[in-house]
């Protein structure tokens, strides 16, 4: 699981990775620039999408997917165990990944969160 929080003064998103999903992740941290934040939708449906290839981190299926993974070619950052819970943030420009795949406590807020920092510029 993942904690999202916005930085408006330095113009960030940060997801907060949690646990011991650090470790099967092989992050603690993401940060992002808001302008290359494009938007975010509770999407628990995308568990049952193709992983492709793992580049660094961990894929149970049905347990657990986290870290980095090409799928297409998109670079995507996952972290999800809970698919109920799977917020989908998809960026444009952004050097690392295509589209963050991060599990949340409360996917409706994160994504009104997300879209109303994106929304001010």
């Amino acid at each position: 699981m993942a904690l999202i929080s916005i930085d408006r003064e330095r113009g960030l998103l940060t997801a907060e990775i949690q646990g011991l999903d650090k470790l099967w992740s092989l992050k603690s941290r993401l940060e992002i620039p808001l302008a290359h934040v494009r938007g975010a939708t509770h999407d628990p449906g995308i568990a049952r999408e193709r992983k492709a290839i793992r580049v660094g981190g961990t894929n149970l299926p049905g347990v657990i997917t986290a870290g980095r993974f090409l799928s297409n070619g998109e670079r995507l950052f996952w972290d999800v165990k809970n698919p109920d819970k799977a917020v989908v943030i998809e960026l444009a420009d952004a050097e690392t990944y295509d589209r963050l795949v991060i599990e949340v406590d409360d996917p409706r807020a994160t994504v009104a969160l997300i879209e109303q920092s994106i929304a001010r510029g």
